[in-house]
């Protein structure tokens, strides 16, 4: 009979949804205030797949991830799109704005698989807590990612799915490094 044991813990990424790259550096800067460092930074990726965002945010939007270099438990996830939630409306309140200037998705990476939170409820997304729903974004295979029928179309692309690939070795990396 199994027993259950802790879970491994986990690489905290998060993708952000902008316009501006002073606004997304002020972001950033909030971010490893409050998760530590950032070990890693992605390119700026075009976010041009979906107008989803648009009437809020307007067009022309860059989408960036950001890994960061403390493991944490998986269990922390809607704690930390709870303060992503609450940092978006500082960023708005502070700019006097009634939309949307900056979307913040926190999630993270195992040696498996890349999840994002969102407060968004979907029939493949799993509840967590406090309305935070677990969303599993795609699966790392020994040939590269493999897409699932709802990961987000940006995320289908080879840029987002190389540097996912990249911050799982650094992931893997640190799991080997750690003291038994």
């Amino acid at each position: 009979m199994a027993q259950p044991r802790e879970f491994a813990p986990v690489k905290l990424i998060c993708g952000v949804i902008y316009r501006e790259s002073p606004l997304y550096e002020e972001v950033k800067a909030r971010l490893e205030a409050e998760w530590g460092r950032a070990d890693s930074e992605s390119p700026a990726f075009p976010f041009d797949l979906t107008g989803y965002y648009e009437d809020e945010m307007g067009g022309d939007l860059l989408r960036r991830f950001l890994s960061f270099e403390t493991l944490v438990p998986p269990e922390s996830l809607p704690a930390a799109k709870l303060w992503a939630i609450e940092l978006e409306a500082m960023v708005r309140q502070g700019r006097g704005v009634t939309g949307r200037p900056v979307n913040i998705d926190p999630g993270y990476l195992t040696a498996s698989a890349v999840v994002m939170a969102t407060a968004k409820d979907f029939a493949h997304r799993i509840p967590l807590a406090r309305g935070i729903y677990a969303h599993l974004e795609c699966l790392f295979t020994r040939t590269g990612v493999r897409t699932l029928d709802w990961t987000y179309p940006d995320l289908r692309r080879e840029p987002p799915q190389a540097y996912f690939r990249e911050v799982r070795e650094i992931y893997l990396r640190q799991l080997r490094e750690r003291p038994a």
